[in-house]
Parts: structure tokens; sequence; C-alpha cells
């Protein structure tokens, strides 16, 4: 049975809040966890109309109150913020409270501009220069194996408990598939982002992954994916995915735009170009056709799992897409 999860982005669509995104994303943690879904991550995003999520271990800590067996966590946190262990320590009290059911998801993206990062980071964004030295300190804090001339020796790492977050490498290229294999980590590649080298990334980290912190390689492909009930309503969902998608070729900070702003969206030849070029970041159809293009990408990857991100013009077009797509995978039977 394919491993079916999701990635929540908490998406502010055109006409709501932020605080009606936070609770569609609460009601959607609950439901994949209904569902029978394998975990559910959460993006951390900063200074962005459209996605509403600066701190997904925060947000983590209600979900895992609000659900009882699927797996939660981070997709992810975007580590060149932050001190490795502080992140290890929200990721270890995460553990703690939800023993067994905690993934710390880590990339090297800004989740957002530049002038915002700075502000995130005080000024001090390194803008990933020194990423692959901060997982390896995780891997090292989380194996209990802190090298002794590192900062974190003999530093008590808290809370203490028996149990570990499970830890995961996101990218959306080759350096992030390389560093999983050379750290010996599970990793998720980002097909939503960067699909026309996923098969050669995929690859290159089963070929090149050394046993270390994990024994075996482990793929999940994180794919954007929207099932609808009748072709019809998949069209019209799909104009506001690509209403979507110019607004960010333009660098428009503008909420996720609704279903009636993309039926109503004119376009001329240049943002056509970009719909065109966009549309392989995207499986949106009925369940049939989805489950199909899903299952071929999951062979093409020979990936392990396969984590849906889908950001619709309407949450309940959202959720309705989630309900579909359990049934058709069969989950929880």
């Amino acid at each position: 049975m394919t491993k079916l999860s999701i990635l929540d982005q908490t998406p502010v669509i055109h006409g709501h809040t932020a605080a009606d995104a936070i609770a569609a994303t609460l009601d959607l943690a609950q439901l994949a966890d209904d569902l029978g879904l394998t975990r559910f991550w959460c993006a951390e995003h900063h200074g962005l109309h459209g996605v509403s999520n600066p701190c997904p271990e925060v947000m983590l800590a209600r979900i895992g109150s609000l659900t009882k067996r699927i797996r939660i966590g981070s997709g992810g946190v975007m580590l060149p913020y932050y001190s490795s262990f502080k992140v290890a320590e929200q990721f270890q009290m995460l553990e703690a409270l939800f023993p067994g059911r905690v993934d710390l998801g880590v990339g090297r993206a800004p989740g957002g501009d530049m002038r915002t990062a700075q502000a995130v980071a005080a000024g001090a964004y390194n803008r990933g220069d020194v990423f692959p030295q901060q997982v390896a300190e995780l891997i090292a804090l989380f194996d209990g194996t802190v090298p002794d001339d590192a900062l974190a020796h003999g530093v008590l790492l808290q809370p203490r408990i028996d149990t570990r977050p499970e830890l995961w490498m996101l990218g959306s290229s080759d350096f992030g598939g390389l560093l999983a294999a050379q750290l010996g980590i599970r990793f998720a590649f980002a097909s939503f982002i960067n699909p026309r080298i996923g098969e050669h990334v995929a690859q290159a980290y089963r070929e090149r992954f050394v046993a270390a912190h994990e024994a075996q390689p482990y793929l999940a492909a994180a794919v954007f994916a929207i099932c609808a009930d009748t072709e019809q309503e998949a069209e019209a969902l799909e104009k506001a995915v690509d209403l979507r998608r110019v607004q960010m070729a333009y660098g428009l900070n503008q909420p996720i735009p609704s279903i009636e702003q993309g039926i109503a969206q004119r376009y001329g030849e240049r943002e056509l170009a970009v719909i065109a070029h966009e549309k392989a970041r995207s499986i949106i159809g009925t369940p049939e056709r989805v489950t199909e293009q899903l299952h071929a990408l999951q062979e093409q990857y020979a990936a392990d799992e396969l984590i849906i991100l889908t950001v619709a013009g309407s949450y309940a077009a959202r959720t309705r897409s989630y309900q579909l797509l359990a049934d058709a995978f069969e989950l929880g039977r």
C-alpha cells in the first residue's frame, strides 16, 4: 500500500483571514488523522500574505494535542535562521509530548524574501552557508555523538527521553539529496518546486546513500495535487492555481486566489507562457487521473512515500481533494 501524507502551508485564500487559515489547518490535520494518512507536515514561511505559518513547532504542539495516531512534523524548519541545539530542544520536547510521532524536516531556503530573512535572523541570516554543519550537529545531538571540540559537548539536551524525532532532509535540488545521502538520513524531494530533475536527484540519493543515522535510504516525493469529483470542477480549481503561478512569477505578494478570481482572470501572451511552463508542477483532475499520475511519479522516483501539497481556491475544495485521494488509495482499509 502506498504511504500518503500531507504537506500543509496554512494558505490564506482571498476573502479569508490568517485566523481562518490556521483553523483550516487544524481541521485538516484532524481529518488526515481520521483518513489514515501517514504524516502531517507544516511548512515554515515568513512575510507572505498567501501563507501564514512562520513557526511550525508551535502549530505542531496544537496539532499533536488534536490528533491521536498520525505522525506530525516540519516540512520544514528553515535551519539557517536558528541554533541547531535550540531546534533539537524544541523537537525533543514535541517528541516527549507525542512519543513516536514527531518528524523534524529541515531545509536551507529562507521561506520568504531576503529582506524578511534578515529581519527574522536579526541581520545574521547565513544564506545556508553552514547548513551542512548544522544538520550534522542535529545528528550528533540526537545520536549522542557530539565531538569533544563542539560547543554543545557535555551540554544536556532537554528533555531527557528515550526516543528521538525522525530526522529528514528537505530539498528541491541535487544538493539536498546528496547531503542527505552523505549523512545517511531520510530525504523528501520537493517535486512541486522542481519536477524536471526529480528522477535524477532521487536516483543519486539512493546510489550514494551511506548508512549512518539511518541504515537504509528512505525517499519521499512531495507533489502538488488537487482531486475533484468532476473534470469541470478540476478545471475551475486549476484556473485559481494558474493565477497563483502568474502572481508568483511577477513577484506579487498576495493571498491565494479564490476559484472565482481564477475563472474571471484573463491573460496576455506572456502570462499564458508562464502558465504553460508551470503546468509540470501540478497534478490536477479527477481521482482516476490524479492517482494514475501519482503512481507513475512514485514509480519514476522509486519513492517510498508520497507527500501531497494541495493549495486550492477554497478550503472545502482542499478538504474534498484529500478525501478523494484517501478513498482512491484505499487508506484506512
